[in-house]
């Protein structure tokens, strides 16, 4: 278990071997159900210690191999158990209350990882969908408290830092500010919407209204308004197509205790499915090349979210996994 790093890109890899014995997908049995193991009975919610961790407290020594860079795994990952209801389809078949509980949940664990000087980043994020290669299926999201700043949030904060300097003003704050065409919702602390630059069919981006550089700095109504974004928001990329899509969502924020005037949080969803309900993958271009194609606009993916989301506000019917609707 290291981190070893590419000297050409700046990239790291969690190397991870011990991961291949994790469970994968299995019948029957799910470890995070109330009554095993690890659960037990009587919660709501649960932050677990991940057991097949990219990182640890007690990491082995790194390689050391000429021409190459490896660092310790050190830092802890969790998984965060969102509900004991194995069944249901997505983060926003919760309730409001429910959902405020898992971020709540979320910024406590940061608030602790905030105290540990080796600690330089908090990544959370949430994996969903068999569809991509979730291991398994029961509501639940993860936490990486990580060592190094993740080299996508690196340029981005190379890029906000350099319009900040020559400008003098934040660029998250005046695209969030000024969006209006692509916007999917919005409440009283929130906007969400497709960014222009969207690089997945069914792209968003959720940004608060208020200049905040880390999600422990946000206010009590911050949060409540932040359960309803995500719970309306996703409830869109549920019925979008007449099927629950897979996605992926990531909390991008600046690096632990580092203080940044040029750069906001935000969280970025990536919604798989192209508008004909089939799987978008990353190929050559994607991957070999990091450019992307996009077999939609922004604006028509935003206008086809709006339209899914009015139909969850008058039609707030969850989905449940493999029953359809309820």
């Amino acid at each position: 278990m290291e981190i070893r790093r590419n000297p050409f890109t700046g990239e790291r890899v969690l190397v991870s071997p011990h991961r291949l014995s994790r469970p994968w997908q299995p019948e029957g049995f799910c470890p995070f159900c109330p009554g095993g193991p690890e659960t037990g009975q009587g919660w709501e919610l649960l932050l677990l210690p991940n057991r097949y961790p990219v990182v640890t407290r007690n990491p082995p020594t790194p390689t050391q191999e000429e021409l190459f860079q490896a660092e310790e795994a050190y830092g802890q990952a969790y998984v965060l158990v969102e509900t004991p209801q194995h069944d249901l389809d997505d983060l926003s078949d919760l309730p409001p209350s429910q959902i405020e509980k898992v971020l709540r949940l979320v910024m406590k664990a940061q608030k602790e990882a905030e105290e540990d000087p080796k600690a330089l980043y908090f990544l959370f994020f949430r994996n969903k969908g068999k569809e991509i290669g979730v291991s398994l299926t029961h509501p639940h999201s993860q936490i990486y408290i990580l060592p190094v700043v993740p080299p996508r949030v690196e340029t981005e904060l190379r890029a906000s830092e350099e319009w900040y300097r020559q400008r003098g003003t934040c660029l998250h704050c005046l695209i969030t500010t000024r969006e209006e065409k692509r916007i999917v919702y919005q409440n009283a602390s929130w906007k969400s919407f497709v960014p222009y630059y969207a690089r997945w069919p069914h792209e968003v981006h959720i940004y608060p209204k208020r200049h905040v550089s880390h999600f422990t700095a946000l206010r009590e109504d911050e949060v409540r308004d932040l359960a309803d974004m995500l719970r309306k928001t996703l409830c869109a990329f549920k019925t979008a197509l007449g099927k629950p899509m897979p996605y992926i969502m990531v909390l991008h924020q600046a690096p632990l205790r580092v203080e940044t005037p040029h750069y906001h949080l935000h969280f970025e969803i990536y919604g798989m499915y192209r508008p004909d309900g089939k799987l978008k993958y990353a190929a050559g271009a994607e991957l070999g090349a990091s450019l992307y194609t996009l077999d939609t606009t922004p604006e028509e993916t935003a206008e086809r979210l709006r339209k899914a989301l009015a139909n969850c506000v008058t039609n707030p019917r969850p989905f449940r996994a493999g029953m359809g609707k309820v």
